[in-house]
């Protein structure tokens, strides 16, 4: 799910002090991190079939069950915010092997780490600080876990 969040893509750069503006962009971000999670929930259980074993397997499940519970935590927070549910988009394609499945899910967790370290530096509410500092940390652990797997294919 990598995308820098000062990026200008569709537009989302702050550039304006205006508290509305800045909600928006956080809410904009909100919803790539929810789109993130829920593109990573079903490419998972992909690479989690394509696995070689039954070790990997559960490692892959494991982690994809990480995924669910931050998509559920961003979502309740876009809910309390908006008052409406999001709407998720798989917002990346999954590598149709399981190496380049694995190879795909160490980049994009490495680089959620970062996204999620900026979300929670400009999240308003404590509990969405913590949050996003907790989703790094798991993000971090999974990057790990899948550069275990990516090295011990055989």
């Amino acid at each position: 799910m990598f995308v820098h969040p000062f990026d200008n893509h569709a537009g989302l750069r702050n550039t304006q002090p205006d508290a509305g503006n800045q909600q928006a962009v956080w809410l904009a971000h909100l919803i790539r991190a929810i789109n993130g999670e829920y593109s990573a929930i079903a490419c998972y259980e992909q690479i989690a079939r394509r696995a070689p074993s039954a070790e990997a397997r559960n490692i892959i499940m494991e982690i994809r069950d990480d995924e669910i519970r931050h998509f559920h935590t961003f979502s309740q927070f876009y809910t309390n915010l908006t008052g409406r549910r999001p709407q998720p988009q798989i917002s990346e394609a999954c590598p149709s092997t399981y190496k380049g499945g694995l190879e795909f899910a160490v980049k994009d967790e490495q680089n959620t780490v970062d996204f999620y370290r900026e979300l929670a530096r400009s999240a308003n509410s404590p509990a969405m600080k913590q949050a996003f500092l907790e989703a790094a940390k798991d993000e971090q652990h999974h990057a790990v876990w899948f550069l275990y797997l990516l090295i011990n294919i055989r």
